[in-house]
């Protein structure tokens, strides 16, 4: 049963809130001023929207994208926390299992794995997806569709859409949310959003951090985040299968100049038992090697396709490469699927990557 007024369902080509990148020149000041401010004024509106939604409905789904990272399920179980503060019901549901460092998360026992969804649902509220398609999760069509997302390559796809590119996280965006509903940040829900900020961050490391992001950060140690904690859980948790892995991909570890790249097989993930999650973060590696500016993780898949983990320390934006390659994700930190074999893979992913990196030379010339 629907419990709200449907004509809350607005016209996606024109709902969404993207908030303004840096200034070209010191002649824009002024039309940027008053862009900003027009995004601050359409961000209330969002937000109000959003929460006229949540009120009159009764039951709600929540759901991210396949493969959930920090970001997905912290914010996911701080939106269900906040539903349940307004005496909503909402059921958490993914595509893909919980990774196992987050399994540890308030309320991370409580998200279902399932392919297909069913029953009855007011809205269903999207967190952190492009498209529909991303949270590989069938039977969403019908459903009234709020769209929260900070990525670069945010789509317009929902009834509801509310993107902003500056937050550094969902997560940061679902507490604005709950501080304009007038709800009460719990210790669990600061541990679940403090999770969203250090992951989606790199640690602090990525180009979306900014002053805003620590003093948020502060906010949620202030309400109950145990910041050393979650850092351990996060960063030092990882199983033996991660580590054997990570040696593998390093044993393939090749630069060229700027430019550095690692790869895993289908046989590296069976031979080290190594899980989907288990990925996660390799790019970092080579992304660390002094004077490069951005890498790439191949790893073939069960079916001979090659999913990419794109990385840049913010001077190639590689969100846009990926979008040429039919992925996305946020300026420095990106993915896309190729098809294989693996060779062919990794020279489409050059070819695409090199004359970006050639620019930064050209330009320090």
């Amino acid at each position: 049963m629907n419990h709200f007024n449907r004509s809350l369902a607005f016209d996606p080509k024109s709902d969404t809130l993207c908030l303004a990148p840096g200034l070209a020149s010191m002649e824009e000041a002024g039309a940027a001023s008053e862009s900003r401010i027009e995004a601050i004024r359409v961000e209330k509106l969002r937000i109000q929207q959003i929460l006229e939604v949540l009120r009159q409905g009764e039951r709600f789904l929540v759901c991210s994208h396949a493969r959930p990272d920090g970001d997905a399920v912290g914010s996911m179980l701080a939106m269900g926390m906040l539903l349940e503060q307004l005496g909503k019901r909402a059921d958490l549901v993914t595509a893909d299992r919980i990774p196992n460092t987050h399994r540890g998360l308030p309320g991370a026992e409580g998200i279902r794995t399932a392919p297909r969804v069913h029953g009855s649902y007011d809205a269903v509220i999207l967190l952190e997806c492009d498209g529909l398609e991303r949270t590989r999760l069938h039977g969403l069509e019908k459903f009234l569709l709020v769209n929260i997302d900070h990525h670069a390559s945010g789509q317009q796809f929902g009834h509801l859409n509310w993107i902003d590119r500056d937050a550094a996280s969902v997560g940061e965006m679902v507490y604005r949310l709950v501080k304009a509903a007038g709800g009460r940040v719990t210790p669990e829900m600061a541990t679940c959003l403090y999770t969203t900020v250090l992951t989606d961050t790199g640690g602090f490391c990525y180009g979306s951090t900014q002053a805003s992001t620590f003093a948020l950060a502060r906010e949620l140690v202030l309400a109950g985040a145990d910041p050393i904690r979650i850092a351990q859980n996060v960063y030092f948790s990882s199983p033996a299968s991660k580590l054997l892995l990570l040696g593998a991909a390093l044993g393939n570890l090749k630069r060229e100049g700027r430019l550095a790249w690692l790869w895993v097989t289908q046989q590296d993930m069976v031979r080290t038992c190594a899980a989907e999650e288990d990925c996660e973060g390799v790019v970092n590696f080579a992304l660390a090697v002094s004077g490069v500016e951005a890498a790439v993780f191949l790893r073939e898949l069960p079916e001979r396709r090659i999913r990419l983990s794109i990385r840049s320390k913010g001077r190639v934006n590689v969100a846009a490469i990926a979008g040429r390659l039919g992925g996305g994700g946020h300026k420095s930190a990106a993915g896309c699927t190729l098809e294989g074999p693996l060779a062919r893979a990794l020279d489409e992913i050059l070819a695409q990557l090199r004359p970006s990196v050639a620019l930064l030379t050209s330009d320090e010339g």
